[in-house]
């Protein structure tokens, strides 16, 4: 039996998941290059500038909006470290403040999202952000977060 495979093609989703990435990139750069002494205002207004992806007209999703604008912010000001001396460890600090801001997002579309498909995405995100933010704390030697429970599909958190 031939199985035949469809050509992969972006869908509008996958544009609008990419034009996200890019802009939070756009404002980690942007924040990680200001000067020490000006990193959380540069985090703030780059975050203004490149993450207005869910900010919209339609007051339905303005919990969405909010819960999804402080996770960025929180990410971002958790991002924008003083360096310690150590690339291991400035890598770490920033990828758990990077991961943490996946996890605070992925909880504010199983709060609010409806589509099931996003929300299994979601419910990923959460644990598999969560085992790696372990791990890197493992590998510094840091204590673990305390334990959460794991999302679950039955109902929104």
């Amino acid at each position: 039996m031939q199985m035949k495979f469809s050509r992969w093609r972006p869908r509008p989703a996958a544009w609008a998941l990419g034009a996200a990435a890019f802009a939070c990139a756009a404002a980690a750069f942007a924040a990680l290059h200001a000067p020490p002494d000006t990193r959380a205002a540069a985090a703030a207004s780059a975050i203004a500038r490149f993450m207005d992806v869910c900010t919209s007209g339609d007051p339905a999703q303005a919990g969405f909006a909010a819960e999804n604008d402080a996770a960025m912010a929180r990410m971002m000001a958790g991002m924008s470290i003083k360096p310690s001396g150590s690339v291991d460890r400035d890598f770490a600090d920033m990828m758990i403040a990077h991961h943490q801001g996946a996890i605070d997002m992925a909880q504010a579309e199983l709060r609010h999202g409806d589509n099931e498909q996003l929300r299994r995405i979601a419910q990923e995100i959460i644990v598999e952000q969560q085992q790696e933010i372990a791990a890197m704390r493992l590998a510094l030697g840091q204590p673990l977060p305390p334990s959460a429970p794991a999302p679950t599909q039955a109902g929104r958190l």
